[in-house]
């Protein structure tokens, strides 16, 4: 599966945010977003999901024109920066709804086997960030959408996580952004960074010193 996103145009008032991005992404690879805080990372991954919609954009599936909000092609799992799993709902009512096996979660995540009849609201904000992660990434979408992925892990967590994603990427297509800027340089095959409302797909790492996205010596 090919996924692209071009030209985008949103404007928040008379503030122009994005304008005339391209992103390509695809099955087997995982696509990074990079860009400086209130760039439009976020913005970027709600207008692909379809929960905001831009002035303008053109979304294609393998050259095909998608007319209406992906979210309802029932293709895609999406990730927001924010807690998305109610606080009162058991751990393994999750598992349950996303339909997410909780014995091969367990294998990979042994510590938090003791979390099983826990509510959502009694975990860490790290303990909640790795199960949000584990059953949107295993969910039985094919395009999965990340924002903030590693936010509050511990270092063992981001490990799991990244090969998780290894892992997961060979069947679905996977986008991701991050502020932790090594991790999505380490987890990526393409990665595009935003500057100035624009996308610009990086061939080489110290394109992101070049662009002043990383200071020099950064790398």
């Amino acid at each position: 599966m090919i996924l692209e996103i071009d030209n985008v145009e949103l404007y928040f008032k008379e503030k122009r945010i994005l304008n005339g991005i391209y992103l390509k992404a695809e099955t087997g690879k995982t696509t990074g977003i990079l860009g400086s805080n209130g760039c439009g990372k976020s913005c970027l991954l709600n207008i692909i999901f379809g929960n905001l919609k831009p002035k303008y954009k053109l979304i294609r599936i393998n050259n095909k024109p998608i007319l209406k909000p992906l979210y309802r092609t029932k293709t895609v799992a999406y990730l927001p920066q924010h807690h998305f799993i109610p606080n009162r709902i058991k751990v393994k009512t999750a598992f349950k709804l996303f339909k997410v096996s909780w014995e091969k979660f367990i294998t990979n995540f042994e510590s938090f086997s003791i979390f099983k009849n826990t509510n959502f609201n009694k975990l860490s904000g790290g303990e909640r960030r790795v199960i949000e992660t584990y059953v949107i990434l295993k969910s039985d979408r094919k395009i999965v959408l990340l924002d903030e992925p590693f936010s509050h892990l511990a270092p063992l967590h981001i490990d799991k996580v990244k090969a998780l994603i290894s892992d997961e990427k060979q069947h679905k297509t996977i986008i991701i952004t991050d502020h932790m800027y090594r991790h999505i340089i380490d987890v990526s095959d393409d990665i595009y960074l935003i500057k100035g409302g624009h996308t610009k797909l990086i061939n080489n790492i110290t394109e992101l010193e070049d662009y002043k996205y990383l200071s020099l010596g950064a790398l």
